[in-house]
């Protein structure tokens, strides 16, 4: 170990994006040199590395996306091979709208493979891309960033070294010893492995294919003794995807379960069922997983389906298909196209805005081909079926719901409901016996991808909306992870001058805390903030992963006349959710109905162990009558279960955290200045929120208002300000809470 003495950055970094992504650590002492520990070579600036040159990168970062190094932390390389510049900038500037476009700069290094597999990964940043040559290691580049880890087409980002032999040399000059720059032993000749722009070829999926559309290679028929059978699509040559609901009430004999694939004639076995987390009839989270006890050599048929990634981003006018989901989806025969005039933009039924005009292939009248549909727009979804307080998703963002629009539904008037084995015409004043349920695929460049997953619309709603496959998750607590040891979403939120305040995870990018915690009163100046995660107090625990983050700016909402009890605090960047790093979900209204309520805080700041109070919420009549005259509007009372009144320290602002009856927790509130029994609620700040936090998961569910008092002239006499003794005050609220409480 050795302490660091001088920090040196070069005057042209900003941000990892716009290069120059290195520094140079001066020790406070000398390290000693050993067989285990040794300097590496430095390229001088007319140092030329080969194109297709094996190197290796090392690192204790993640090994794969969002999944952590295992213990024991043993250091782990990969073998990457450099590309050209015009090869890397070919494979970044590749048109469509799940693969982001990036323009590489002077003084970057590419490292990685067309096809993906192999990278770095988060937390490798900073480790070295080392080379041989003649028997010599030298430093050819420095991790620095990427979209993802192992993905096609996008290799790793390296800051290349010899272009800042200059650099290097002005800062360490009369060092002794100083950094070795060797003479390159062989110049490298112009290798054939640097494609030009123009004929540059990329990595294609090895998923998506299907002969035509309608004939799905992927589709997986599960059957379970006693139950209907379910539908699912291959994922992968070992997975199978299907809905939750299918198993929710079998028993987990998978002896008796079969997998049915196309075009083979024996049944697949079942190894073992993973659902998920919050596995319910909810559409949100009705996801199963289905190991196949052998692999499926995948071929034309059986073939696996491609699942988009998180910030996936299927285009406006995709183009998109049924297929059978669950129970319900069934293939059936599309009706006869009537009525448009496509020229004139109008309707048998009148003139209709022409923007709104979906253009789509001719389906022949009784011909078996699925309905084919195009996405509308985030904005249009979300006027259809977006919640009070939810923010239109933006261009490129992940949405909230896809809403395919089908033209051969809206020109008849008609709806299209599943049956058990067909798919039915039905008027809209008709209800048709049937669950409708199927899933959506997208076709992009010739691949087709498991976009979303049972529609939501019930009756003739039009378009329908389907749940997205990356749907991001909140709230959910890791089960295997000790009561009490790990909680994902709370953070240490670290000020200047020793200060530590608790903080929520609300979003990757954002944390929320209390604004009495973080700035203190009467100052003018922003403090400086790091922002701590997946940490179980200051000891180290081998279940985190822990990772840091400063605080780039604070943002408050503008209240007249008083200081907003909340800030959101914008993190320097994102953090990818993991077991240990996963935001809290959000109520926008009051408290959820059946939710059970902890305190959620340190029992000492200086160890910060976290640990739990329970408590029950108090209605506002009650809160009004115990402090009357100091209940600020937005705020609302608790009260402890018996003996665990001191099990949490107020001074860091706790949060309050309610688990819903489905599952996932959501942060109701923030403690306010001093006082263990009041706190600041999340719901008159939804909104703001909302607005600020793009990312920000509100849970609609259902509850009762707790913001506004009520009845504040009917205080028991006994009651009106006995805030200051709690015992009158806990004999009290036994004989009048047991009818008020939400259970």
């Amino acid at each position: 170990m050795r302490s660091v003495a001088t920090i040196l950055i070069p005057d042209n970094y900003s941000t990892v994006e716009l290069g120059a992504d290195l520094a140079l650590l001066r020790l406070a002492s000398p390290a000693k040199l050993g067989p285990s520990v040794r300097p590496v070579c430095l390229p001088r600036a007319s140092h030329l590395f080969a194109h297709g040159t094996a190197c290796w990168a090392t690192g204790w970062g993640d090994v794969q996306e969002a999944v952590p190094l295992p213990l024991p932390w043993v250091l782990q390389e990969v073998e990457l091979r450099l590309l050209g510049e015009a090869a890397c900038q070919c494979l970044y500037s590749r048109p469509g709208p799940f693969n982001l476009t990036f323009q590489l700069l002077p003084g970057m290094l590419c490292a990685g493979y067309p096809a993906g597999r192999r990278d770095t990964c988060q937390g490798d940043s900073g480790g070295p891309l080392v080379c041989e040559d003649g028997g010599r290691w030298f430093l050819a580049g420095i991790t620095s960033f990427g979209f993802g880890c192992g993905r096609r087409n996008r290799p790793g980002v390296f800051t290349a070294v010899a272009p800042y032999e200059s650099w290097i040399r002005e800062h360490v000059m009369g060092s002794e010893p100083g950094p070795v720059f060797p003479s390159q032993l062989q110049k490298p000749q112009s290798g054939p492995w640097e494609p030009r722009e123009e004929n540059c070829t990329f990595a294609q999926p090895e998923c998506g294919k299907a002969p035509r559309p309608g004939t799905w290679p992927w589709e997986a028929q599960v059957t379970v003794p006693g139950s209907t059978p379910c539908y699912g699509a291959l994922v992968s040559d070992r997975w199978v995807l299907a809905p939750a609901s299918c198993f929710l009430d079998s028993p987990h004999d998978f002896e008796t379960w079969r997998v049915l694939l196309p075009s083979r004639p024996e049944e697949e076995r079942v190894a073992r069922l993973v659902a998920h987390e919050n596995a319910s009839r909810d559409f949100a989270s009705d996801l199963a997983l289905l190991q196949l006890r052998t692999r499926v050599n995948l071929t034309a048929a059986p073939s696996a389906v491609c699942l988009p990634h998180h910030e996936h981003y299927f285009l406006p006018g995709s183009h998109c298909r049924l297929a059978r989901w669950g129970r319900g989806g069934a293939r059936g025969r599309a009706g006869p196209r009537t009525g448009w005039d496509g020229r004139s933009g109008t309707h048998a039924g009148g003139r209709i805005d022409p923007s709104l005009l979906i253009s789509l292939p001719e389906l022949a009248p009784g011909s078996s081909a699925q309905l084919e549909a195009q996405l509308l727009n985030g904005w249009w979804c979300h006027c259809l079926y977006g919640r009070q307080g939810e923010t239109v998703p933006r261009p490129g963002d992940p949405p909230h719901l896809l809403c395919p629009a089908y033209q051969e539904e809206e020109e008849a008037g008609l709806c299209w409901v599943s049956s058990r084995n067909s798919l039915q015409k039905s008027r809209p004043d008709q209800d048709p016996a049937g669950d409708s349920s199927w899933s959506l695929l997208c076709r992009e460049e010739g691949t087709w991808f498991l976009a979303g997953y049972r529609t939501l619309s019930d009756g003739c709603l039009r378009p329908r909306a389907f749940s997205p496959m990356q749907t991001h998750a909140c709230g959910l607590r890791p089960k295997s992870t000790p009561a009490g040891v790990l909680w994902p979403w709370l953070t240490e939120v670290h000020v200047t001058g020793d200060r530590v305040c608790t903080g929520i995870l609300v979003a990757p990018g954002w944390v929320l805390a209390a604004t009495h915690c973080i700035l203190r009163l009467g100052s003018t100046t922003v403090p400086y903030i790091e922002v701590y995660l997946g940490r179980a107090g200051v000891s180290s625990l081998p279940q985190g992963h822990q990772v840091s983050r400063s605080v780039v700016s604070i943002r408050l909402p503008r209240h007249l006349g008083l200081r907003p009890p909340l800030a959101l605090l914008e993190l320097n960047s994102r953090v990818e959710p993991s077991p240990s790093a996963l935001p809290i979900c959000l109520h926008p209204g009051g408290i959820p109905s059946g939710a059970s309520c902890w305190v959620l805080g340190w029992k000492n700041p200086q160890d910060r162990v976290p640990v739990v109070a329970a408590v029950s919420i108090l209605t506002p009549r009650l809160c009004h009558c115990l402090y009357p005259g100091i209940l600020t509007p937005g705020t609302f009372c608790v009260l402890y279960s018996e003996g665990q009144e001191d099990r949490c320290e107020v001074t860091s602002a706790p949060p309050l955290l309610c688990q819903t009856e489905e599952g996932p927790w959501v942060l109701v509130g923030m403690a306010v200045r001093g006082n263990r029994e009041l706190f600041a609620a999340i719901g008159p700040e939804a909104t703001w929120i909302s607005q600020t936090v793009g990312e920000a998961h509100f849970l609609h569910l259902g509850g009762s208002s707790y913001w506004s008092p009520e009845g504040s002239d009917l205080c028991p006499q006994d009651l009106a300000g006995s805030a200051s003794s709690p015992k009158v005050t806990a004999l009290l609220l036994l004989l009048l809470l047991a009818p008020l409480i939400p259970r």
